[in-house]
């Protein structure tokens, strides 16, 4: 671990990535709120308008405009590199964001001739990159931070599953079990961690307030012990979603999850779209174990989660409603 240091920028500007996507809005929220000035990327497109905000710079450009990088990283504090790819078809389509990407924003960091911090936003999937293509671009995203020509003051991030308010991922399954209803993969009891969105925004402002954790990469999750199953989310969301009504577990065969999502790949193939369910994908979601461990990032930095599933479930549904 690189020994803690005091470096010469005195200014309070983040540069951030992924700002206009579900962790980079709550991030961005916090950030203001402890006192940061933001410089912030993002990708000019038909009916997306960046929030305008106190505090708040917008650069346009993508993670491939070299001129773009630079306005953004230029005497900054620090970067935060939240943008990822999380759908594809091809190798190519995740490791131009999730790899190449992170590479070009680390060099032009590295670059500044008084170098930022730099904190990358990936994925407990990084543990395991045989998995899926995005699992492995996760991880080649780190080796690409870590390798820059220019050695970077860098820390790594891992987060497992991440969800509230805006999450279009579990949001879905979610909903589904406050109508009473769990669609779940049949035989799926591995166990796993999840963190809510503003739990992880506020380990990476807490990291800002540090001058430690350089050279390491920290797994981070809600700090609930041993994690969690299906069926301890299943009784979870009884007692908070249902009041303790029924929730009607569905499980669908593996067999016939494969087949939709060897459907759903061949036919984004074909369409040109960014599919969600694909092979990869059905072999994260059945990989038994998807456990973090906070130690390192509480021992290190001294931040600690808030908010486990109950509490977070409570706070995304109003949960005052009778069970139907």
């Amino acid at each position: 671990m690189a020994a803690t240091r005091t470096y010469p920028i005195a200014n309070n500007i983040v540069a951030l990535t992924g700002a206009t996507g579900f962790i980079g809005r709550t991030l961005i929220r916090q950030l203001i709120q402890a006192g940061w000035q933001v410089r912030a990327l993002y990708r000019p497109q038909v009916g997306r308008v960046p929030i305008e905000a106190k505090g708040v710079t917008w650069i346009a450009g993508d993670l491939n405009n070299a001129d773009a990088l630079k306005a953004l990283v230029a005497d900054v504090n620090a970067v935060i590199h939240c943008a990822g790819a999380v759908r594809g078809v091809t190798r190519d389509d995740f490791d131009q964001i999730n790899e190449a990407g992170a590479l070009h924003v680390a060099q032009a960091a590295a670059c500044q001739a008084t170098q930022p911090r730099f904190l990358l936003v990936s994925s407990l999937a990084a543990r395991m990159p045989n998995l899926s293509h995005y699992a492995g671009s996760k991880w080649r995203g780190e080796v690409a931070i870590k390798n820059t020509a220019h050695p970077l003051r860098w820390t790594i991030f891992r987060p497992p599953a991440v969800y509230g308010p805006g999450d279009r991922e579990l949001m879905p399954l979610f909903k589904s079990m406050a109508n009473g209803f769990a669609p779940l993969p049949a035989g799926a009891n591995g166990r796993f961690s999840m963190i809510h969105v503003e739990d992880l925004a506020a380990a990476m402002v807490h990291w800002l307030t540090q001058d430690t954790g350089y050279g390491e990469t920290f797994e981070l999750d809600d700090g609930h012990v041993g994690g969690y199953d299906w069926p301890s989310v299943l009784r979870i969301a009884k007692m908070v979603l249902r009041h303790g009504g029924t929730i009607i577990r569905l499980p669908i065969p593996i067999t016939l999850l494969k087949l939709v999502a060897w459907i759903n790949f061949t036919a984004a193939k074909l369409l040109v779209y960014s599919p969600m369910l694909t092979p990869g994908k059905i072999r994260e979601i059945t990989h038994t174990d998807w456990l973090c461990d906070n130690s390192d990032i509480t021992r290190i930095t001294g931040w600690q989660p808030t908010c486990e599933l109950a509490q977070g479930l409570a706070g995304m549904f109003d949960t005052t409603q009778k069970p139907r």
